[in-house]
């Protein structure tokens, strides 16, 4: 039998002058193999037009849906409301970015500003301008590898999940230390370990992680946060050390 769902949602629109944060509660009854994102977009269809929250491809790939789910920084296309035994759900913006409306939140723009700070494209080793010229190939192993760090959809639900990038605004968090981690491991990068430490060598980048392992519980495509920030830790930790010898 279907059970009726309370959804318990922050509204708040930012372009409205008088407009004013608070929770607006809607009833909707659960159907077989209902998702938040189903839900929701149920309810702007029934009873809302004026809900605003994010969604593409619905398959848990673009990362637009994040929000968090009663308490917890999630994909609305991958959450089953069957699995709260609870009927009331509640949903929130995700924090830590900037509020566009209701569950929405401008995620593009962090990423985009986070890629400019970071320079999170390929630094090649050698320019060739010859577009004829084959690509330079690749180890299968090292490709894997790639593969795995390639697989975040930038949702931001690992930020959100961060005690320290909540605390402190210029901490590059999981997702930055992530997409580094995948250009230090790639032969084609010119970038060396030093170059690297001058990016993220400080407290607002590897040293500066409390290892909570938010961004690795929370994370929806399930990607190895942690092995990768220990990783970019031990590389700067030996930068940091050959320095100090040389002084």
């Amino acid at each position: 039998m279907s059970r009726s769902l309370t959804f318990r949602i922050f509204r708040y629109d930012p372009q409205l002058p008088d407009d004013a944060p608070k929770m607006v509660d809607y009833q909707l009854d659960e159907t077989p193999g209902m998702t938040v994102f189903i839900a929701l977009n149920r309810l702007r269809a029934e009873q809302d037009p004026s809900l605003q929250f994010d969604f593409v491809c619905r398959a848990g790939i673009c990362g637009s849906c994040a929000m968090v789910i009663n308490g917890l920084p999630t994909l609305a296309c991958r959450t089953l409301t069957a699995k709260y035994s609870d009927a009331v759900i509640t949903l929130m913006p995700l924090p830590g970015f900037e509020l566009i409306g209701d569950l929405s939140v401008n995620t593009g723009k962090f990423m985009r500003e986070l890629a400019e700070r970071l320079k999170l494209w390929l630094h090649p080793k050698a320019q060739q301008a010859d577009i004829h010229h084959l690509e330079q190939p690749m180890e299968p192993d090292e490709a894997a590898k790639l593969y795995e760090l390639e697989r975040c959809v930038e949702c931001g639900v690992c930020v959100s999940a961060c005690a320290t990038a909540q605390m402190r605004d210029t901490f590059v968090g999981a997702v930055g230390m992530m997409k580094i981690a995948r250009f230090e491991l790639d032969s084609r990068d010119a970038r060396t370990a030093d170059d690297f430490y001058h990016v993220i060598g400080t407290q607002d980048g590897v040293f500066g992680c409390m290892t909570l392992l938010g961004c690795q519980d929370n994370c929806p495509k399930d990607l190895p946060h942690m092995q990768q920030i220990a990783y970019l830790r031990r590389k700067m930790a030996g930068t940091l050390i050959a320095k100090a010898k040389v002084s």
